[in-house]
């Protein structure tokens, strides 16, 4: 059982904390929150509410008090004491829900070695208990322990884990950088396609609309952090476009340092697309600070510059369309779709095909009529405007995007010129 106590500046906040608290296997049987002008350093809150969450621990038999805080492993070792019952911060939940949901051994050592430098800087509240041991020269370990010669077994375990906790990440950074460095290559290999990137908060339907577009297969569930590996997968549009589409792991409010860090590699997927599909729940009652949650994760690993498509999903789950109509005032561009019923899919495809297409440019190209790639080419790719043939040249005018002329020019042929655009 679990008691959560969270601060919040918004009472969505509480709800979104029992669903990570939920997702974590807890069963939340209270919640409270305090407005605070100034942090306890020693407890966070004030005496008064220390006390309160004392009692209100007694009264419903918790074993487990969730902050929606980040908390020193001071804080935390003083609230246990107080309270006499284990204390879990923000970082820590998520960080324990990660764990749970990684399947692949990226994901697994990614997790882990988040974990460890999360666990790093608090192995101090791990050995407290000890902290009373008598020394080596008899006296009192709160004179004792510490002094020169005279260490209590518990500095001396705290050491040890120490070296190993250290020895561990070094070991976990090594492993994975030969991972990131395989994935980045294969990230950089797919150079050559149109590369779409799927990113959102947790739960907004990343997977859903993944698995709705392609043949994907991906875990799909309503709960947060359901998958944490990217899956990629080929994408046909229309007629000879094909992109690239990929998803990656879900963002949250406040999402750990150490697991942004972590799972660079996997969002590197993000960071070396083309667009960023920003899949939007807009379901959700704070719909607008999580826009704002995605959009600073996505400035923290470097996309802040990146095409951006909003996508605003789960339209057939909404009952006040108030939200969505000022949301589309605010992002006329973006798209409305239901990835669970298919409704605007066809839409999204032709929103992205323009991207993937660009401006619009109509090309004079001039090539061998026995250059039959060109042809072919220009045929699949663009809209034949005119075209005409002399003395074994073919003259074609052609509308297409000015994206594709990179592709067209790899082909060899002997003169391209815009004419209109």
């Amino acid at each position: 059982m679990a008691a959560v106590l969270p601060r919040s500046d918004y009472n969505d906040n509480l709800a979104e904390l029992t669903s990570l608290a939920e997702s974590a296997g807890a069963i939340v049987v209270d919640r409270f929150q305090q407005r605070i002008r100034t942090i306890n350093p020693a407890t966070y809150l004030g005496k008064g509410k220390v006390e309160m969450l004392a009692g209100r621990v007694k009264r419903f038999n918790a074993d487990v008090i969730i902050f929606d805080n980040d908390l020193s492993p001071a804080q935390i070792r003083e609230l246990e004491t107080v309270t006499q019952t284990k204390v879990v911060d923000r970082s820590e939940l998520i960080l324990d829900i990660f764990a749970t949901r990684a399947q692949t051994k990226q994901a697994k050592l990614q997790v882990e070695l988040a974990q460890l430098q999360y666990t790093y800087p608090r192995l101090t509240r791990m050995w407290s208990h000890l902290d009373t041991v008598t020394g080596a020269s008899g006296g009192p370990a709160a004179g004792a322990v510490g002094a020169i010669g005279v260490r209590g077994p518990g500095e001396q375990q705290l050491e040890i884990d120490r070296r190993l906790v250290s020895k561990r990440i070094n070991e976990l950074k090594r492993e994975l950088e030969g991972i990131d460095e395989r994935k980045l290559r294969e990230i950089r290999g797919r150079k050559d396609f149109f590369q779409v990137s799927i990113v959102g908060y947790t739960n907004a339907g990343k997977s859903t609309l993944l698995n709705a577009l392609t043949d994907a297969g991906t875990f799909v569930e309503d709960r947060l952090f359901a998958t944490l590996d990217t899956k990629t997968r080929k994408w046909s549009l229309s007629r000879g476009v094909e992109v690239l589409l990929s998803d990656t792991v879900g963002f949250v409010r406040n999402l750990p340092h150490q697991l942004v860090a972590s799972f660079k590699a996997t969002l590197e997927e993000a960071v070396f697309a083309d667009l960023l599909l920003h899949v939007i729940d807009v379901s959700n009652p704070d719909v607008v600070a999580q826009v704002e949650s995605v959009n600073g994760v996505l400035s923290e690993i470097g996309c802040e510059d990146k095409p951006v498509l909003e996508v605003f999903n789960k339209v057939d789950a909404i009952t006040d369309v108030s939200p969505l109509e000022m949301l589309q005032t605010l992002h006329p561009d973006a798209v409305t779709i239901s990835a669970r019923t298919g409704l605007g899919l066809d839409e999204l495809a032709l929103a992205i095909t323009r991207h993937y297409k660009g401006r619009e440019l109509v090309l004079r190209v001039t090539t061998s009529q026995a250059n039959g790639k060109v042809q072919s080419f220009l045929r699949t790719y663009g809209q034949i405007v005119n075209e005409r043939y002399d003395d074994g040249q073919a003259i074609i005018d052609v509308r297409m995007g000015k994206n594709q002329l990179p592709e067209l020019e790899r082909l060899r042929p002997e003169k391209v010129e815009v004419i209109e655009g």
